[in-house]
C-alpha cells in the first residue's frame, strides 16, 4: 500500500511520462507498420520490431523502477528512447519501400506465370505503428534530454536586520 502511495510523490510523477511512452512504443510493434494495397503488414514478424517491443518494455520498467525506488533514470532512458528513435527512422524511412519492391516482385511472378502483361504494384504506405513508435521514442528522447536542462535557481535577497529603510 505505501508503494502504491508512494509512486505519487511530487517529485518523481513525471516518470509517468516514460512509462506510458514505453508501453505505447512496445504497442506499437504489434500495429500495422506498412499498408501494401488493402493488407496491412505489423511489424512484430520483422527483427526491427522485435527490438522496439523490448526497448519499450525496457523502458517502461525502467520508469516504474524509478517511480517505485525515486531513483533517477533519464540517462538510460535517453539512450533507450535513442535507439528506439534510430530503428524507427530507419523502418519509417525503409520499410515501405521493401515491401513496395516486395509487392512488384509478388505481381510479376503472378503476371509470369499467368501469361498475362505485368500491371502497377500496389502502392506501399506508412502504418499507424511507425508513426506511433517514433511519437513514443521522440516523447523518451526529450524526456531524457531534461537532464541536460538545470532548472533556474530562484534567487533569494537576504535582507540584514540593520539595514534601515528612509
Amino acid at each position: 500500500m505505501t508503494t502504491a502511495v508512494g509512486i505519487f510523490r511530487p517529485g518523481m510523477r513525471a516518470y509517468f511520462i516514460p512509462f506510458v511512452a514505453g508501453i505505447v512504443l512496445a504497442t506499437s510493434a504489434f500495429l500495422p507498420w506498412v499498408i501494401v494495397g488493402e493488407q496491412s503488414l505489423t511489424g512484430i514478424p520483422d527483427v526491427w520490431a522485435i527490438w522496439i517491443a523490448g526497448l519499450g518494455a525496457l523502458a517502461a520498467v525502467l520508469a516504474m523502477l524509478s517511480l517505485i525506488t525515486r531513483k533517477n533514470s533519464r540517462h538510460p532512458l535517453l539512450v533507450i528512447g535513442l535507439f528506439a528513435l534510430g530503428i524507427m527512422f530507419l523502418a519509417w524511412r525503409i520499410m515501405p519501400a521493401l515491401a513496395g519492391e516486395r509487392a512488384l516482385t509478388i505481381s510479376q511472378a503472378f503476371a509470369i506465370v499467368e501469361n498475362r502483361p505485368v500491371g502497377d504494384a500496389p502502392t506501399a504506405g506508412v502504418g499507424i505503428g511507425i508513426y506511433l513508435g517514433l511519437l513514443a521514442s521522440l516523447v523518451l528522447v526529450l524526456f531524457g534530454l531534461t537532464i541536460v536542462v538545470k532548472r533556474a535557481q530562484t534567487v533569494y535577497t537576504i535582507t540584514s536586520p540593520d539595514d534601515d529603510v528612509e
